[in-house]
C-alpha cells in the first residue's frame, strides 16, 4: 500500500483508567517518528467533542507535558460516552456520521486512534466501514482500555493491571484495620469494586490472600455467578466463626438468579441503556444485619479505584504505552480496521507482545471468567486466575513529586480554528 499522507486525530471514549494516557503517549510520541503524519491531533472528549469540532494540537504541547501522560491518571483528552446507535437511534446516528466526516475531510485526517472499551471498539468499526463505504482513505486502529477487563481476543486490558494492583492493596488494608478490630461479636466490612458484568476486578482481590484463604477477601462475589441469600449467608457465618470477622469483596453488577442485578437502579440510565449501579454492597449490608445481626460497613472505591495511578502497576504503564505505539506503526504500514491487543508469550518468567485483531471481533463483546478459573463454591477463584492475574501488577508507576503530592499533568490544549457550521 502506498504512503498515506496526512493528519493524525486520537480520541479517548468511556471510563478512564490510570494508564489510558500511556496509549495516548504512545501514539503521538511514535507519530512525532513519521513524516507521512502531518497535524498530530487530539479530540476533546472523544466523538462527541469531534462532533462539536474541539481538536488540539498535539504540536504545540510541550514535550514533557505528553512524556507525563506516561504516569497521568484519568482522561488527559476528555472522555465521553456518546453512542453511535443505528440500531435504536438510526437517522440520528448517519447524521453523526455524515458530521464526522465532514470534520475528518475539513482537518485532513487520514488516521484515527480510538482508545476505549467495548463501545468504543464498536465506534471505531463504524467507522472504519464507513469510511471504506465513502472511499475516503484513512486508517482506523482501535486502543484497548478498559479496568473491567473484559474485551475478547487480548490476554487483558491495559489498566486492568493497575485497578487491581490498588483494589488488592486496599483490601490488605482494610483487612488489617477490621482484624484489628474484631471482638467475640464479629463484625463485617463490603468492598464494592467495579464491573457491571465481569469479574475480572472484584476476582482480581483474590491476590490479596497470598494463597491463604483465611486472609481478607474471605468472600468474593462475582457476576458470573448468580447471588443466591441464603448461601452467602451461611458462608459469612463460617467466615466470621472462624475469624472474628469476615471481608467480602463484590462486583457491582453481581445478580440474583433471576438476572436482575442486585445493585441497579432502573430509574437512572446511561447513554448505552445501562442502569446505575453503585448500590450492590449497600444491599448485602441490609441483608447482613436483617439475617445476623452482625456490625456490617461498607467501603464503595468507585473512582478511586481506576484513578489510582500512584499506584499504578509499571507493567500495566509499560503495556498501555506500547499499545499506542504500536496502533501508529500498524496505521503507518497501511493496516485499518484493527484493534491492538496484548499477547502473552511466557508465564515464568512472563513475557508479551502486541499483536492485531479485526476490530469486528471486538465490538460490543464481553469477555467473563472461564468458569474453571472460579472456586467450586462460587466464592472465590482458583490458582489458576492466581497465575494469570499475578504478573500484571508487577512494579510501581513512578510517578514524580510536587510538595509531598504526584506531580501529575495537564494538557493545555491548543484548540485548531474551527472551519466548519456549528453541529
Amino acid at each position: 500500500m502506498s504512503q498515506l499522507t496526512g493528519n493524525l486525530l486520537v480520541g479517548q471514549s468511556g471510563g478512564p483508567t490510570a494508564v489510558i494516557n500511556a496509549s495516548v503517549c504512545g501514539v503521538v510520541q511514535e507519530a512525532f517518528k513519521h513524516s507521512c503524519i502531518q497535524g498530530i491531533y487530539g479530540g476533546m472528549n472523544g466523538i462527541l467533542g469531534m462532533l462539536n469540532e474541539e481538536i488540539f494540537d498535539f504540536r504545540k504541547e510541550d514535550p514533557a507535558s505528553i512524556e507525563g501522560l506516561k504516569f497521568t491518571p484519568a482522561a488527559g483528552l476528555g472522555t465521553c460516552r456518546y453512542k453511535l446507535d443505528f440500531k435504536k437511534k438510526a437517522e440520528k446516528a448517519a447524521k453523526d456520521m455524515d458530521r464526522l466526516f465532514e470534520v475528518f475531510k475539513a482537518h485532513n485526517i487520514r488516521y484515527f486512534f480510538y482508545a476505549g472499551g467495548n463501545d468504543s471498539q464498536d465506534s471505531s468499526h463504524k467507522i472504519h466501514l464507513e469510511s471504506v463505504k465513502r472511499g475516503w482513505e484513512m486508517r482506523v486502529i482501535g486502543v484497548p482500555k478498559t479496568i473491567d477487563n473484559d474485551l475478547p481476543h487480548t490476554d487483558h486490558t491495559p489498566g486492568y493491571g493497575s485497578v487491581i494492583k490498588y483494589v488488592s492493596a486496599t483490601v490488605m488494608e482494610v483487612g488489617f484495620d477490621v482484624g484489628s478490630m474484631a471482638t467475640d461479636d464479629g463484625s463485617c466490612c463490603i468492598i464494592e469494586v467495579m464491573g457491571r458484568s465481569a469479574g475480572w476486578i472484584a476476582a482480581g482481590a483474590a491476590l490479596a490472600q497470598r494463597g491463604n484463604p483465611d486472609n481478607p477477601p474471605q468472600i468474593i462475589l462475582l457476576p458470573e455467578i448468580p447471588f443466591e441469600r441464603e448461601k452467602f449467608i451461611e458462608k459469612v457465618k463460617s467466615v466470621v466463626a472462624r475469624n472474628k470477622y469476615c471481608i467480602v469483596v463484590c462486583g457491582e453488577g453481581i445478580r440474583y438468579p433471576d438476572g436482575r442485578e442486585v445493585g441497579a437502579d432502573y430509574t437512572k440510565l446511561d447513554d448505552f441503556g445501562h442502569p446505575a449501579l453503585a448500590g450492590a454492597s449497600t444491599k448485602l449490608k441490609e441483608i447482613i444485619e436483617k439475617d445476623m445481626n452482625l456490625k456490617t460497613r461498607t467501603v464503595l472505591l468507585g473512582y478511586a479505584q481506576r484513578a489510582a495511578a500512584h499506584y499504578g502497576s509499571a507493567t500495566d504503564a509499560e503495556e498501555s504505552h506500547a499499545c499506542g505505539v504500536a496502533a501508529t506503526k500498524a496505521a503507518v504500514s497501511g493496516i485499518s480496521g484493527q484493534m491492538v491487543k496484548i499477547v502473552r508469550t511466557g508465564s515464568k518468567p512472563y513475557k508479551w507482545t502486541t499483536g492485531l485483531q479485526p476490530l469486528e471481533d471486538i465490538a460490543n463483546v464481553e469477555h467473563f471468567l472461564p468458569k474453571d478459573w472460579i472456586a467450586a463454591d462460587g466464592f472465590g477463584v482458583t490458582e489458576r486466575f492466581i497465575e494469570y492475574a499475578a504478573p500484571l501488577i508487577e512494579g510501581q508507576t513512578k510517578v514524580p513529586e510536587v510538595s509531598g503530592l504526584p506531580g501529575y499533568v495537564t494538557l493545555a490544549k491548543h484548540k485548531l480554528a474551527k472551519v466548519l457550521p456549528p453541529r
